[in-house]
């Protein structure tokens, strides 16, 4: 009994785990987070309860909290009222104590009540997954030593400490500090690694974060979500359905003109007009600004960059000061850095119906292709041919 009545072997045991674990993080970016959070999957009945009981063996989370508390995460985020934002309590604090910060706001009723919409309330959740949450977990405690005998236990412990690790620590915690942006979204949410297979594809969190509601996390064509293979797996077998993904930019060199349908592309993906303002736009500019500087202007228009492109920072008293610096020492940049911000105006102001933003973006295009500025009136006569497509 001592090696259970599996008798593995302590690599088998290991490669046992590590499937079990997969399944977890599994069960939480494919159930919890894209079906039930964002709804941007529907998933068969099987399939659904598969994962909620899986869960509730594995980590005892109860769907309404974890739903909740990552829809307020999205609608609060990098605020004091974030649940678990690094950039307001602290990468550390984040990273090494994201599950107490969970339970916290799990007890927390107006956010349950507010953000936990339309999850399980069936009579097995009642009676059962949120009546006794550490049911599950003791069973799976049982099983496990049963299963691995002694090893047993330390595989408990492990799966116990997978999810508060890994996804409350290291996505909550990492994913809004460290790794590199595919989009300029108002927060600090980053993509950790292009492989996203070790936590199922949530490694992906500044994509996720600028189209919440896309099955697919993955954007560009050489990163890897192993959570959307499963997702097209599932379709396949007909035991789900993808709802939505996030458009994809493209454009039609022969249209000239902008009209509502232009309007309609630039406001739904904004996050991406932005990125590829940046690229296009703001850092071709500066690069040229640099070449003709100072040696110490050019480490100013160098530092300005940043501030100049990010979305997500709130400027300090010596950030204003390099920015105005760099602004007016260039009229170049001081051009480009304010037509990105009239082209924010005609998204930010939401009250606004679409004709008035028609006539913004057109005024927007016909001022930009007069700046005289060769990178800004190419984007410009490139927007106008703006549209969108599925990914």
């Amino acid at each position: 009994m001592l090696d259970g009545i599996l008798n593995f072997t302590w690599y088998e045991t290991l490669f046992a785990l590590l499937i079990m674990t997969h399944i977890t993080i599994a069960g939480v970016t494919i159930f919890l987070h894209r079906h039930q959070a964002h709804r941007s999957v529907h998933l068969h009945p099987i399939v659904s309860h598969f994962f909620r009981f899986w869960l509730w063996a594995t980590t005892g989370m109860v769907t309404k909290q974890w739903v909740a508390i990552h829809r307020k995460h999205h609608a609060k985020c990098e605020t004091p009222d974030d649940p678990h934002s690094p950039q307001t309590r602290g990468l550390s604090t984040v990273l090494w104590k994201g599950a107490e910060l969970y339970r916290a706001e799990a007890k927390n009723e107006e956010t349950l009540n507010n953000y936990g919409h339309g999850t399980p309330n069936d009579w097995l959740e009642r009676n059962v997954y949120s009546r006794f949450p550490y049911l599950g977990i003791s069973i799976m405690a049982v099983v496990d030593v049963l299963l691995f005998g002694a090893l047993g236990i330390t595989v408990f412990a492990v799966q116990m400490l997978w999810i508060p690790f890994w996804a409350a620590g290291v996505i909550n915690g990492i994913g809004h500090y460290w790794g590199y942006r595919n989009f300029e979204t108002r927060d600090a949410a980053r993509n950790i690694m292009p492989v996203g297979i070790l936590i199922g594809g949530e490694e992906f969190h500044n994509n996720h974060h600028a189209y919440a509601a896309s099955a697919r996390l993955s954007n560009k064509w050489w990163e890897f979500d192993i959570g959307w293979f499963y997702i097209q797996v599932l379709q396949l077998l007909r035991l789900g359905k993808v709802r939505t993904v996030a458009p994809k930019a493209q454009f039609d060199a022969s249209k000239v003109k902008v009209d509502l349908d232009t309007v309609k592309a630039v406001v739904r993906n904004r996050v991406d007009v932005m990125a590829l303002y940046g690229r296009k736009v703001i850092i071709p500019v500066i690069q040229q600004e640099r070449q003709q500087a100072s040696e110490y202007l050019s480490k100013v228009f160098k530092k300005a960059k940043h501030f100049m492109i990010r979305e997500d920072i709130k400027l300090d008293i010596r950030a204003k000061a390099i920015l105005h610096e760099a602004l007016t020492q260039s009229n170049a940049l001081d051009t480009v850095y304010q037509f990105k911000q009239k082209l924010k105006e005609i998204w930010d102001r939401s009250s606004e119906n679409q004709g008035k933003r028609l006539a913004k973006l057109q005024e927007w295009c016909a001022q930009a292709e007069q700046t005289g500025i060769k990178v800004l009136e190419d984007f410009a006569l490139a927007l106008r041919g703006y549209s969108l497509q599925s990914a």
